[in-house]
């Protein structure tokens, strides 16, 4: 018996509550954010692949795992597969009137995923935060959010790995005396600004929360901004790499050269 995965608690929670719409958004956030082996019906080709399809009669479908152990013991005998995340897989089976088989007959989160819901998660990840000038008189403690956001952005930005040093999560005044809260990333890399917005987003999005109720800020680590927000913020720590490990690159790691279907 193989350790439950995210994806394991997080189908859990949403069979235990089928009319619970945020039971059903956490899936299929943890859905894009997992690494799936996709079953192929030939090896790879460059960035070329086939996968197996299964006809049934709810439809044509392509098998994924959450775990290696868990595809292999579906097809018992060596078999090719390639990696890649839920959201890049989303993406490709749009359109394409395919839905996912997730971790059949091997887990507790087996179950057949329409082409229907595969299409609706591609579309919300595509959505992207709009960028807005505003001028801030004041940072203040956080009030008013709910707890399902601030546990979506823990999870969301425990996948963050390197992008950032942390994140503080404060309320705002603005110039004009309007008012709101501010996610503030504190020593991002250079470059990683729009995937940490995004990021952001997507907490919201999956939270079932309006994307207005939150904004997102970049800052040095020595901007004075960056203290201000560290002392009436909360924190987010995101994780850091313990070294840089140079990787073969494969059909699907690279989320904006998505593997080609054949």
């Amino acid at each position: 018996m193989t350790d439950a995965t995210a994806l394991d608690a997080a189908h859990a929670a949403m069979e235990a509550s089928p009319q619970d719409d945020a039971a059903r958004l956490r899936f299929f956030e943890r859905l894009a954010d997992s690494e799936l082996f996709l079953l192929l019906a030939e090896e790879a080709e460059d960035e070329n692949i086939t996968p197996e399809l299964f006809d049934v009669a709810d439809g044509r479908f392509v098998l994924a795992f959450d775990r290696e152990d868990r595809l292999a013991r579906f097809a018992e005998r060596p078999v090719p597969y390639v990696a890649l995340s839920g959201r890049v897989l989303s993406g490709m089976l749009a359109g394409q009137g395919m839905g996912l088989g997730l971790n059949l007959e091997v887990a507790p989160s087996s179950m057949l995923i329409p082409a229907e819901a595969l299409g609706w998660l591609a579309t919300t990840l595509e959505h992207a935060p709009e960028e807005v000038q505003q001028r801030l008189a004041e940072f203040l403690p956080p009030v008013g959010l709910p707890d399902d956001l601030l546990k979506a952005l823990d999870t969301k930005l425990a996948t963050a790995v390197g992008l950032a040093e942390a994140a503080f999560l404060v309320g705002t005044k603005s110039e004009d005396g309007g008012a709101g809260h501010l996610l503030g990333f504190v020593g991002a890399v250079e470059g990683a600004e729009p995937a940490l917005a995004k990021a952001a987003s997507e907490a919201l999005t999956f939270s079932g929360i309006e994307a207005g109720a939150m904004d997102v800020g970049f800052f040095s680590r020595h901007d004075a901004a960056a203290a201000a927000l560290a002392r009436v913020g909360l924190k987010f720590d995101l994780p850091q790499p313990e070294q840089r490990v140079v990787q073969h690159i494969t059909p699907g790691s690279d989320p904006d050269k998505p593997p080609v279907l054949k």
